[in-house]
């Protein structure tokens, strides 16, 4: 048996993914202060473990990236979000 190379099977070459740029959604809504108490609106930039999402996943620019994370960490001392989630176990 002979091995056929992906180039002579008649399948065009694969075309290499671009993605979207992404966009900070404070500066489109043009937020210049992001607030700890509108907890729902923070509640989108962090994962099901209680992780902060870094920049280059939420698409946020730097400035706002700084407050987002200093507004998430008030609102936890203010006992409006969760520090983590609880591990779900298996037995």
């Amino acid at each position: 048996m002979q091995m056929r190379s992906s180039s002579s099977d008649g399948k065009p070459p694969k075309k290499y993914y671009s993605a979207r740029k992404k966009y900070c959604a404070f500066c489109k809504d043009k937020i210049t202060l992001i607030d700890y108490k509108n907890h729902k609106n923070l509640e989108n930039f962090i994962s099901e473990t209680g992780r902060i999402f870094p920049a280059r996943v939420s698409g946020t620019c730097a400035y706002h990236q700084k407050q987002l994370s200093k507004a998430i960490k008030r609102a936890r001392q203010m006992a409006l979000l969760r520090f983590t989630e609880e591990k779900k176990r298996i037995t």
